[in-house]
């Protein structure tokens, strides 16, 4: 186990919930980092991006941003291409946006 505590392997407990609260953003809504260590309780943001880093390739990774909106760092094209196919508000707008309204696209997690 690495000191953050998510590991070399195998996604450990916190990096599967971490994921699998990832798998429930819906479509054009977004979480950042810091949100979902808020919702899970514990850890931090960036133990979180350690997490979608790792293991985040097979879950909807683009709805996962900064807190400023601008998704991560070396996805920008990626995820923006997702945010206008998903319709997710966009600063800017859907054509010249760069970064996700955080006001109309945060999602407030499960009920």
């Amino acid at each position: 186990m690495t000191p953050d505590g998510v590991g070399w392997g195998l996604p450990t407990e916190f990096a599967e919930r971490v994921l699998d609260l990832v798998e429930q953003i819906p479509e054009g809504q977004v979480l950042s980092y810091g949100d979902i260590a808020e919702l899970l309780g514990r850890r931090g943001a960036r133990t979180v991006g350690t997490v979608m880093a790792r293991f985040g390739s097979d879950v909807p990774w683009w709805r996962v941003v900064r807190a400023d909106g601008r998704p991560a760092q070396g996805h920008e094209d990626r995820a923006l291409e997702h945010f206008r196919e998903e319709g997710t508000p966009l600063v800017g707008g859907p054509i010249d946006g760069h970064r996700v309204d955080m006001a109309q696209a945060r999602w407030h997690g499960p009920l």
